[in-house]
C-alpha cells in the first residue's frame, strides 16, 4: 500500500507539472507537446527561461527545443543548462540568434555532459561563437553529432582550422573516439573533426568566409577524403571564395558521390572556373551544378559543359553568367554533338537576364531534349515575338508537356502576336506558375489575347492572381493541384487588362 502510494503521488505530481507546462505555453500563444518545444519568436526574457528549465523535469520524453531568435535570454543559458539533465533524450536543439555571450558558450558544455543523444545543434546567427567559443565546444561534442550550423557565427581563422582537425587539447581522445564511429556509422573516417559526423550535406552559404580560411581544413585533403559520401555541397553566396577556388577544387576528386555543387553568387574569377572544368570530369555522379550569377562563366561555356555528364544532368543554371553570342552558341553546339539525347533529364532550364537569348530561343529550345524539364526561366531576355511563336510551337508539339513553371517576365519587345501564339498553342498542361510581368517602368495592354485565348490550354482555372508591386501584396500560397482540378498562378504585373 505504501508503494502503491509513492506511486499515485508520483502521478499525480507529473499531472500537475504537465499542467504547469501547459499553462507557461499557453501564456506565450503556443500548444504543449511533450516530445516537441517551439519558442522561437516569443520574446523570451530571462524569467522566462528560468521559469522553462524548472519545468523540463516534466518534459521527460522531449527531443526537440527550439528556442531560437529570443534575443533576450542572451548570458543567462546556464539557468537553462543546469536542468537539461531532466531532457537527456533531447535530439535537436537550437539556439539561433539569441545573443548568447561567452559564458553562455561555456555554460554549453553542460549541454553535452547530459545531452547524450544530442543530433543536430544550432548556434547560427551568435557572433560569440567566433573567435574561441568554439574551440572550447568542439573537444565536448559526442559522436552521435550529425549536424551543427554555424551560419553568421564571425568564426575566424582559428576556429576553421579547429573545425577541419583534431589539433586540440582532447585530440587524443577525438581520435579514439573515431573508431567506434567507423563501428556504427560505416563510414570511412580518416582523420579531421569532420570524421565524427555523418555527413551527406554540407551548407557553407552566407558565412561570409575569406577564401583562404575556408580551405585551411581542407589542406591534403583532410577534411573531404573524410567525406566520400557528401551528396551535396553548397558554397553559394560567398564572395571572398573568389580567386581561391583552386584550393577546393583540387580535392573534390575525394566526393565520389557528389551529385549537386551549389557555387552561385561566389564572384568567380575565369581562373576559378578553369580550375572547376579540369575536376568537373572525376564528379561521376554529378547532377546539378549552379555557377548562376558568376559574370565571367559565360566566356567558358564550352569547355565548362563539355567537361560536365550531360545525359545525367539535371539542373544547370546559367543566369545572370553575362552570356555572349558566342557562348551562346557553344552552349547549342555542344548540347547537340554530344547525342542526341543531350540531356535527357533535364528538369529546369534557368537562362534569366542573359539578353544574348533573344532572337536565338529557337535554337536554345532545339538544342535540348525538353521532354521532361518542369521549369524554364527567361526573364529579361530580351525576347522577340518570333521567339514566343518559336516557343509556342514547341509547346504545340507537346514538347513541354511536363512543365510547371514558365517565367517570360520582363520581356517588353514582345508583340501582341507573340503572347496569342503562346496562349493559342495549348500543350502546357501541367502548368502550374506562370510569369508574363512587364518592368515596373513599363506598362501594355493584354486584352487583345488575354481572354481570348487563356481558356484553351486551361482544364480548370481556379483562380489568378494579378501582382502589382507598387501594391506589395504577396501573391497566396500554392494549394495542393487535385486530380481533376488544375490550379494556375499567372504573373501580370503591369499588363492592362482592358483597353485604354
Amino acid at each position: 500500500m505504501w508503494v502503491s502510494g509513492v506511486g499515485e503521488a508520483a502521478d499525480t505530481e507529473q499531472d500537475v507539472g504537465w499542467g504547469q507546462v501547459c499553462v507557461f505555453l499557453q501564456r506565450l500563444g503556443k500548444k504543449a507537446d511533450s516530445r516537441s518545444l517551439s519558442l522561437a519568436h516569443c520574446d523570451l526574457t530571462a524569467t522566462d527561461l528560468l521559469e522553462l528549465a524548472t519545468l523540463l523535469q516534466f518534459l521527460p520524453q522531449l527531443e526537440e527545443m527550439d528556442l531560437s531568435w529570443n534575443e533576450l535570454i542572451g548570458g543567462c543559458l546556464k539557468a537553462l543548462t543546469s536542468y537539461l539533465h531532466y531532457v537527456s533524450g533531447v535530439r535537436t536543439l537550437r539556439l539561433c540568434s539569441c545573443r548568447l555571450n561567452a559564458e553562455d558558450i561555456v555554460a554549453m558544455g553542460e549541454l553535452f555532459l547530459c545531452a547524450l543523444r544530442l543530433e543536430l545543434l544550432d548556434l547560427s546567427w551568435n557572433g560569440s561563437v567566433g573567435g574561441g567559443g568554439l574551440q572550447g565546444l568542439l573537444g565536448k561534442l559526442h559522436p552521435v553529432l550529425r549536424e551543427l550550423h554555424l551560419v553568421g557565427c564571425q568564426l575566424t581563422a582559428a576556429d576553421i582550422t579547429v573545425l577541419g582537425t583534431n589539433e586540440s587539447e582532447e585530440g587524443d581522445d577525438l581520435q579514439k573516439r573515431l573508431d567506434s564511429i567507423w563501428a556504427l556509422t560505416k563510414t570511412e573516417c580518416h582523420t579531421g573533426l569532420f570524421g565524427i559526423f555523418t555527413l551527406e550535406n554540407i551548407w557553407k552559404n552566407l558565412l561570409g568566409l575569406q577564401g583562404n580560411l575556408l580551405f585551411m581544413p581542407l589542406r591534403a585533403g583532410g577534411s573531404l577524403r573524410c567525406l566520400p559520401s557528401v551528396r551535396e555541397l553548397d558554397l553559394s553566396c560567398n564572395k571572398s571564395l573568389s580567386g581561391g577556388l583552386n584550393r577546393l577544387t583540387v580535392h573534390l576528386s575525394h566526393l565520389t558521390q557528389l551529385e549537386s555543387l551549389n557555387l552561385h553568387l561566389c564572384c568567380l574569377t575565369r581562373a576559378d572556373l578553369e580550375a572547376l572544368i579540369q575536376v568537373l570530369p572525376a564528379l561521376m555522379a554529378l547532377t546539378e551544378l549552379d555557377v548562376s550569377s558568376n559574370k565571367e562563366a559565360g566566356g567558358v561555356v564550352h569547355p565548362l559543359v563539355s567537361a560536365l555528364p550531360l545525359t545525367q544532368m539535371k539542373r544547370l543554371p546559367l543566369s545572370s553568367c553575362s552570356l555572349n553570342e558566342e557562348s551562346c552558341t557553344a552552349l547549342v553546339c555542344v548540347s547537340v554533338c554530344v547525342s542526341a539525347l543531350a540531356v535527357p533529364y533535364l528538369h529546369s532550364m534557368d537562362v534569366s537576364w542573359c539578353k544574348v537569348v533573344g532572337g536565338r530561343l529557337a535554337l536554345l529550345l532545339d538544342a535540348l531534349q525538353p521532354s521532361v524539364i518542369t521549369e524554364l526561366c527567361l526573364s529579361s531576355c530580351d525576347l522577340t515575338t518570333d521567339d514566343l511563336r518559336h516557343l509556342a510551337a514547341v509547346c504545340r508539339r507537346g514538347c513541354l508537356s511536363s512543365l510547371r513553371v514558365l517565367d517570360v517576365s520582363y520581356n517588353g519587345f514582345v508583340g501582341d502576336d507573340g503572347w496569342s501564339a503562346l496562349f493559342a498553342a495549348g500543350g502546357l498542361g501541367s502548368l502550374e506558375d506562370i510569369d508574363l510581368s512587364l518592368r515596373p517602368s513599363t506598362s501594355a495592354s493584354c486584352a487583345v489575347w488575354f481572354h481570348k485565348h487563356l481558356h484553351l490550354y486551361i482544364t480548370y482555372l481556379l483562380t489568378y492572381i494579378c501582382e502589382y508591386k507598387q501594391n506589395n501584396t504577396p501573391p497566396p500560397k500554392k494549394k495542393k493541384k487535385k486530380k481533376k482540378n488544375h490550379l494556375i498562378f499567372i504573373h501580370t504585373d503591369h499588363f492592362e487588362y482592358l483597353n485604354n
